[in-house]
């Protein structure tokens, strides 16, 4: 039978209570004190109940990830990140796909009210969950605004925005189509289209955006982007919302016979290590996911510990050159 919190007390000459003090590091204890309790612990093997602990302490040491798809090469990179520095701080975590489940994160949110877990990082597309109106909940967002309160970690979706419609026009396009998210959608990645509205109306030219959902099939995305060149056999430059869009639109050229970057210039973005690996050739905007990873991380402790936060964390982005623009 395994040993129990009341052999190792025995042992050791002291209460069920002194034992617990210990394993919890609560109250003041004699360093003669610890050292009889952690002797008897090893005399006997004991290994604490750590459900209980977990009770005792208010706290489950288990963070909940909630991302729309870790599919995506953005998404499942950051999960990675996630999850390593999470653990390498003493957490263990759950994640979950919300795929646009209200039901999946509206149950991850209950977990988090009943202190299943201690927080939630998020970064999902459901808006409106009543959950979300609770104030100072231990929930940082990626690229989501959840509510007024709920900090936001984003790259400069902008300053993006701007870098690459830029290119585009410096390498010499003047039909520029850009791709991005429903604009219904509550996110600060509409940033890259006002970015790319401004440049292009600053330049004298008409912006044309393409809305296409993020959750949207492959087969129905490739058919809106021929559709692109069919109504607009003149764009010779394409801003897409993320890489793999754009690689989609680079096989689809390709049937086409549009050669890039000869008479069709063309920019991704998120830059993940996957897509750099798989297409260099194709230039980017890199988001700094391990810092994004970091700062979540670090905003979340400030959360679960009562800190005050900001309402938005904006890190850099930068441009990776490969030969599509």
């Amino acid at each position: 039978m395994a040993p129990k919190l009341e052999d190792v007390a025995k042992l050791a000459q002291v209460s069920k209570t002194t034992v617990s003090r210990v394993l919890n590091n609560r109250g003041y204890l004699s360093q003669q004190t610890i050292d009889k309790v952690y002797a008897a612990i090893k005399a006997l093997d004991y290994h604490p109940n750590v459900v209980a602990r977990q009770l005792y302490k208010n706290k489950t040491n288990l963070i909940g990830i909630l991302l729309p798809t870790v599919a995506n090469p953005f998404f499942g990179e950051l999960t990675a990140a996630l999850e390593m520095k999470l653990y390498q701080q003493g957490f263990k975590v759950l994640i979950g796909n919300s795929m646009n489940d209200v039901a999946k994160e509206t149950e991850y949110l209950n977990q988090l009210l009943t202190k299943q877990v201690d927080g939630l990082v998020v970064g999902t597309h459901n808006q409106g969950i009543k959950q979300y109106e609770h104030r100072d909940l231990p929930i940082v967002a990626i690229d989501r605004i959840m509510n007024q309160d709920i900090p936001i970690i984003e790259s400069d979706n902008y300053r993006g925005g701007v870098v690459a419609t830029t290119r585009l026009l410096d390498q010499g396009a003047q039909h520029v189509i850009h791709i991005n998210g429903p604009k219904a959608l509550a996110t600060p990645t509409k940033r890259r289209r006002d970015a790319y509205e401004t440049v292009m109306q600053d330049h004298g030219l008409t912006p044309l955006t393409y809305e296409v959902d993020f959750n949207m099939p492959e087969e129905r995305k490739k058919a809106l982007f021929r559709q692109i060149f069919s109504d607009h056999p003149e764009v010779d430059g394409i801003f897409a919302s993320n890489d793999t869009d754009a690689a989609l639109i680079m096989q689809l050229a390709h049937e086409l016979g549009r050669r890039i970057p000869d008479d069709l210039l063309l920019i991704g973005y998120d830059g993940t290590k996957t897509a750099r690996e798989l297409l260099p050739s194709l230039t980017t905007i890199v988001q700094p996911i391990d810092e994004l990873a970091t700062t979540a991380i670090q905003v979340l402790n400030d959360r679960m510990q009562g800190v005050p936060t900001k309402q938005e964390y904006i890190l850099p982005i930068k441009l990776w050159q490969g030969d599509t623009a």
